[in-house]
């Protein structure tokens, strides 16, 4: 297994140890308590309404461009703005599903499946069911479905599996890493059929009848607003920066860092989150632009904690890692890209020099 990139942790104070001490969860007990004695774990109803309703209006608004533009080629300049305000709509319906919104299971489903399923054509549960096993073992080759193989690989194991087109798309997938987000908008689509058969009942109804509704939805807005020629190009430059800008969000957190041993490494909660997540330093328009992922170690530790408490926790998440010795990785934005890609990179040098 390749050697993890990481960064020199700004907040430890002791030599970083990766050996759990004997009772793990006496590590995260005291954290836990802190926050909640804080009032962090508290949900802030107001704020997600407020952050609901204005993302709706900008929904709409660029629709009224759409059907005021859709004439002219000024109307592709509406696209990539689409493409950032169905990120932002994905954004709430990740926080849905963690349960930041609402502690009411019905009303979370609503709501995700408003935003994922029906303006974004995304499935819920299928995102739900992929991102719950992700939390639980980050970056563990076993459990984790963000790192099994398929078009990517993460590890040097996985990469000396790889033939034919997948073997070249290994050795080159550090270049091809961006490119490839161009096509996740289509593939979030795909996926979310595609997870319907291991679905059953009113479930699947409910789903797929909230798929299909995007679908119409959004081929009739096209053909509605703008010529046939207009449209094709218009949902070839939206899908592709939706995509685009969904990797650039999700990219940062957890490639390139630690990655658990399965064959024997274990580690309590708290590490386990920490040293598989990085977070990017920033400030509002960073926390705007990656929805609070940013904060990926803070997310990873508390799951339900609402978006706008994650920068609260920060100092205090930092002053117990440093307490305990534990690495807390924070980085720039584009030097978080440039550890994933090297990552990437140093995965597939053993098949670039078979050549």
């Amino acid at each position: 297994m390749p050697t993890a990139v990481r960064t020199t942790p700004e907040d430890a104070s002791a030599p970083a140890t990766r050996q759990d001490p004997p009772d793990r969860r006496s590590e995260f007990a005291p954290l836990l308590r802190a926050v909640k004695g804080q009032g962090l774990l508290d949900r802030r109803t107001g704020w997600y309404t407020r952050t609901i309703v204005v993302n709706a209006l900008c929904l709409a608004a660029v629709v009224t461009g759409m059907a005021l533009t859709g004439g002219s080629w000024w109307v592709l300049a509406l696209a990539p703005v689409l493409a950032v305000f169905c990120a932002r709509t994905a954004f709430i319906g990740h926080d849905a599903g963690h349960a930041q919104i609402t502690g009411d299971r019905s009303a979370s489903r609503l709501i995700g499946l408003v935003h994922g399923n029906l303006l974004l054509g995304m499935s819920y549960a299928w995102w739900n069911d992929k991102h719950n096993r992700h939390h639980a073992n980050p970056n563990h080759i076993d459990k984790d479905p963000d790192v099994a193989a398929d078009v990517l690989v993460f590890t040097s194991r996985q990469a000396a599996t790889r033939a034919g087109l997948r073997r070249w798309l290994t050795r080159h997938q550090a270049w091809l890493f961006f490119p490839l987000t161009l096509l996740e908008g289509i593939a979030l689509k795909v996926y979310g059929f595609q997870h319907l058969r291991h679905q059953s009942g009113r479930d699947r109804a409910v789903e797929a009848a909230f798929l299909v509704a995007h679908v119409a939805g959004y081929v009739t807005l096209l053909l509605t607003t703008m010529p046939l020629a207009h449209a094709l190009v218009f949902a070839v430059l939206h899908q592709a920066l939706f995509g685009l800008h969904l990797g650039l969000a999700f990219a940062p957190n957890h490639k390139g860092m630690d990655m658990p041993d399965p064959d024997g490494e274990k580690w309590g909660h708290l590490r386990r989150q920490v040293l598989t997540s990085r977070n990017i330093k920033g400030g509002p328009l960073t926390d705007w632009f990656l929805g609070g992922l940013n904060y990926q170690i803070e997310h990873h530790l508390f799951p339900s904690m609402p978006r706008p408490h994650l920068r609260l926790a920060q100092s205090m998440v930092r002053a117990h890692c440093r307490d305990l010795g534990i690495p807390y990785v924070r980085t720039g934005l584009v030097d978080s890209y440039r550890q994933a890609l090297r990552h990437l990179y140093t995965v597939g040098e053993p098949l670039r020099a078979d050549i």
